[in-house]
């Protein structure tokens, strides 16, 4: 297993990846969750990945992906949906913690994208703040139609990769650290019922392996 202290992109991006593999296998490691690993990280913190998920309780990240205290710096909402104090928080991650990658992680049966779906075939959206969350999911669904792609598992892949393209778009920050060559972005869709997490979009990384979008 490859162990940095300023891990490249593809390190990182290995790093996470054979974290995800041990926890489907069922052989975690749970790196760096002792009481040594606290007091090393106490007075600083250096994480190698910044993780952008969707808030679903199943989705816990330091778990799913192995890791510990310190290792990823986590960002999540419902719906993975971005708004301006996501941005920020990202931008934090890349600029001041120098994290080499940034992470979208988005999952199957997810409740945002089924009420974006829903909300558009009967016409009928949540109240409250919901409706907002709901409301910036459905150009992913709608973008996904236009294209042709009508299963769950494609309307979850579009929204992935928008979600990836939207921080790009938005964060100049974060698109001159993929320019540059310091930082990759990534989309995974993880999959609920075995554990793993599918590789969908990837910008300013070669990872060898072929997107499931």
């Amino acid at each position: 297993m490859i162990e940095t202290h300023n891990p490249t992109p593809h390190d990182a991006f290995e790093l996470l990846m054979a974290g995800n593999q041990r926890f489907v296998a069922g052989t975690p490691e749970h790196p760096n969750q002792d009481a040594a690993r606290r007091t090393q990280t106490a007075p600083a913190q250096q994480p190698f990945a910044v993780l952008f998920g969707c808030s679903d309780s199943r989705l816990a990240a330091e778990i799913i992906f192995d890791r510990g205290l310190g290792d990823l710096f986590v960002v999540r909402t419902a719906g993975h949906v971005a708004g301006t104090e996501v941005l920020g928080s990202i931008e934090f991650g890349v600029s001041v913690l120098n994290a080499p990658l940034v992470v979208v992680l988005g999952h199957d049966s997810c409740g945002a994208v089924a009420a974006a779906c829903s909300a558009l075939k009967d016409g009928q959206t949540p109240g409250g703040f919901v409706r907002d969350v709901v409301e910036r999911v459905t150009p992913s669904v709608l973008a996904a139609r236009a294209a042709g792609r009508e299963s769950a598992e494609e309307i979850l892949a579009e929204h992935i990769e928008q979600t990836v393209d939207l921080l790009l778009e938005r964060s100049r920050v974060l698109a001159d650290a993929v320019a540059t060559g310091r930082t990759a972005v990534v989309g995974l869709s993880y999959r609920l019922a075995d554990g793993s997490a599918q590789l969908v979009a990837t910008r300013g990384l070669d990872t060898g392996i072929p997107t499931a979008s």
